[in-house]
């Protein structure tokens, strides 16, 4: 890499940092419009922003933030009020901000466009509607020449239905020595006219949306590429997540906003900051590759010291444990990442749902300080934007249906996070309809997702809404009625080993929960042996450790709950659900693990004891085994398989509903 290039990578990167934070202090000033705190702040983000940008060459943007500033120094003076259409027009001035960093070349008719709009919104007049047209951004699939694809007929098809300014879009190529001649790593944007049905401009694209991504706006709403429609390759940090069915944001001078209430904020108190540096992520994963390597070597002198019992051998291991155990503490901190950096984001989505749904929505986060892995935080935006667009569209109803069901015209949207032993929950839950399980299951029907003789529980047919192609949409609009998004969500958590709960009550709304672990790289475990091989809990999840009781010890028996202090547990055999036919051995013992809420009994031959678990993905090919969310190496070189608890409770759940309907049956 070259000087420049590191250079304009430090820029890009606390280029992001600013924009996020003028985009937070954008949405405090629409809540406070008074507080002269908040303006100020946003006066020295843009400051910011213009004096590196000139500093690094960036002209263009340099002399678009001066103008920019400009207004904001004219409202820090009392010359302006703000409103919401100052606010308006500056979220969308933010967002060329990153347009001007990635792609400057052809963009200045646009910032003049938004600059006058900026000053007229400033001082109070009223501009007129802007010409409708569509904005068109798209990337193909990076496989498509090798499938056969030609992007000069798409975009040749698209100049016959009369776009105009077709620009391709460089960012994400990589360097000579790094880039395949066969991979399609151009995207391109262009401009057309209204006449044309957004139905042709899709068409063109028919064979092509499964595998690309397609960002199609109503260019009155959007005259600028916003900054969440760039793919991660080209846009720094952007500000709201870029769902696969773009959210348009009505012009505030055409159809004014619905209110988007939050919960009340303290103004910003400019807290001390605390020293850092910027380190690239690829050096942080080789870091955490590294550590689990060291963690696994330690292990293996462990063992050897052991076997040895030298005094001086055991000595040494003692003091590489302590400072292993450190490092890796240290590294794992390190990786660990406030989940409100990324939920700061989602109230420019929700405002933007505000206004396009015509909904007032009150949208309130908890939890912001709760720290997950950064490769869970990374992959977490999307499923969760997907969630909020679901809520935002099918779960809260019209202000007037809301008025005729008794509840308050603005909706409640909330987005939370909490830790729960070894995992993460994180919660969207609103005050809608609810959902309706006769119409889910009525379309799984439909669909051919289910039989009409199935028999499921509630929670099971509320799964299905997650699958492939399933919609209740009863008609295609721009958020949502495809059957696209929310089995994005399924397949996102299934990868991050986690879970998705789903709760409703007709009428008074729904709660989605996903269960996520707090690391994907090392984590404390328990070991423990059945059937002679060596298996592997994560030690958070176990709560005890007792004998199983001799009555149980024959397999025979129909009872499969343990009494614990007065409580029932159910409990499953490993030996049984791994098929292991030798015979049982004596004194087996219990581990009593939870999950959700949950507990469940798993009964092992033997508890090895506790180590330092470095988690090794499995393949695609034992992808199905859902009991296991892992391997890892231990200290004599062999591999142990890392049970998966939360699939192993709902199995223990499975078997315990299995044994009522039973008894139920005996009984009547």
């Amino acid at each position: 890499m070259s000087m420049d290039e590191e250079i304009g990578g430090l820029f890009r990167q606390e280029a992001a940092e600013l924009m996020a934070s003028l985009e937070r202090g954008l949405l405090d000033l629409e809540r406070a419009p008074k507080d002269r705190a908040i303006i100020d702040a946003v006066f020295r983000d843009l400051h910011t922003i213009k004096g590196s940008g000139a500093m690094f060459g960036f002209a263009a943007l340099a002399r678009f933030v001066h103008e920019f500033e400009s207004v904001f120094d004219n409202l820090r003076q009392g010359t302006h009020g703000v409103d919401q259409a100052v606010i308006a027009v500056a979220l969308r001035s933010c967002d060329h901000i990153g347009r001007l960093i990635e792609a400057p070349e052809g963009a200045e008719a646009a910032s003049a466009e938004l600059l006058d709009a900026l000053r007229l919104a400033a001082s109070g007049e009223t501009a007129a509607a802007p010409p409708p047209g569509w904005s068109l951004v798209f990337r193909l699939g990076r496989q498509v020449l090798r499938l056969g694809g030609n992007p000069r007929l798409l975009l040749a098809e698209l100049a016959e239905l009369g776009a105009a300014d077709i620009r391709a879009r460089l960012a994400a190529i990589p360097a000579l020595d790094a880039l395949d001649p066969q991979d399609c790593c151009t995207g391109w944007q262009a401009s057309l006219p209204a006449t044309v049905p957004q139905t042709a401009i899709e068409d063109i694209f028919l064979f092509y949306r499964d595998d690309m991504q397609f960002n199609l706006q109503d260019a009155a709403s959007a005259p600028d590429l916003p900054a969440a429609a760039q793919p991660p390759a080209e846009a720094p940090a952007p500000p709201v997540p870029a769902p696969s069915d773009p959210v348009p944001v009505p012009d505030p001078a055409v159809a004014p906003p619905a209110p988007v209430r939050e919960a009340p904020a303290a103004a910003p108190a400019n807290p001390p900051v605390a020293e850092t540096m910027r380190v690239e992520t690829g050096r942080l994963d080789e870091l955490m590759d590294r550590v689990g390597e060291l963690v696994i070597a330690e292990a293996r002198l462990s063992a050897l010291a052991q076997r040895f019992g030298d005094p001086s051998l055991l000595a040494v291991t003692e003091d590489i444990q302590r400072l292993s155990s450190g490092m890796r503490n240290a590294t794992m901190s390190i990786r660990m990442v406030p989940i409100g950096s990324i939920m700061g984001r989602f109230r420019r989505l929700m405002r933007d749902l505000s206004q396009t749904l015509g909904k007032p929505i009150a949208f309130t986060t908890g939890g912001e300080d709760t720290e997950l892995d950064k490769t869970v935080i990374e992959l977490l935006a999307d499923p969760l934007v997907h969630i909020l667009r679901n809520s935002a569209d099918h779960g809260l109803e019209s202000a007037e249906a809301r008025r005729a069901a008794g509840k308050p015209e603005t909706g409640s949207i909330e987005l939370a996070a909490a830790y729960s032993g070894a995992e993460v929950l994180i919660t969207v839950r609103d005050d809608g309809r609810g959902l309706d399980a006769e119409a889910i299951r009525s379309q799984a029907i439909a669909r051919n997702m289910i039989t009409a003789d199935a028999q499921l529980s509630q929670s099971e047919t509320f799964r299905l809404i997650f699958e492939p192609g399933f919609s209740t949409a009863k008609k295609v609009t721009e958020l949502s009625g495809r059957g696209v998004g929310l089995d994005v969500v399924k397949r996102t958590i299934e990868t991050l080993r986690g879970q998705i709960d789903l709760a409703s009550e007709p009428g008074k709304g729904a709660t989605v929960t996903l269960r996520l672990p707090l690391t994907l790289a090392i984590v404390d475990g328990l070991q423990i042996e059945v059937g002679g091989e060596n298996y592997t809990f994560p030690l958070a999840a176990v709560e005890e450790c007792v004998e199983l009781p001799p009555e149980f010890e024959t397999e025979g028996r129909s009872s499969s709950f343990l009494n614990i202090r007065g409580g029932l547990v159910p409990f499953l055999r490993l030996r049984t659900l791994f098929a292991i036919r030798e015979p049982v051995p004596p004194f087996q013992k219990v581990v009593i693990v939870s999950a959700g809420g949950q507990r469940i009994g798993l009964v092992v031959d033997r508890i090895v004891g506790n180590n330092q678990t470095v988690i090794k993905q499995l393949s695609r090919l034992h992808a199905h085994l859902k009991c296991f969310s892992g391997a890892t190496i231990l200290g004599d070189g062999s591999v142990a398989l890392i049970l998966d608890v939360p699939q192993l409770v709902s199995l223990g759940r499975a078997q315990e509903d299995r044994l009522r309907d039973q008894h139920g049956e005996r009984a009547a």
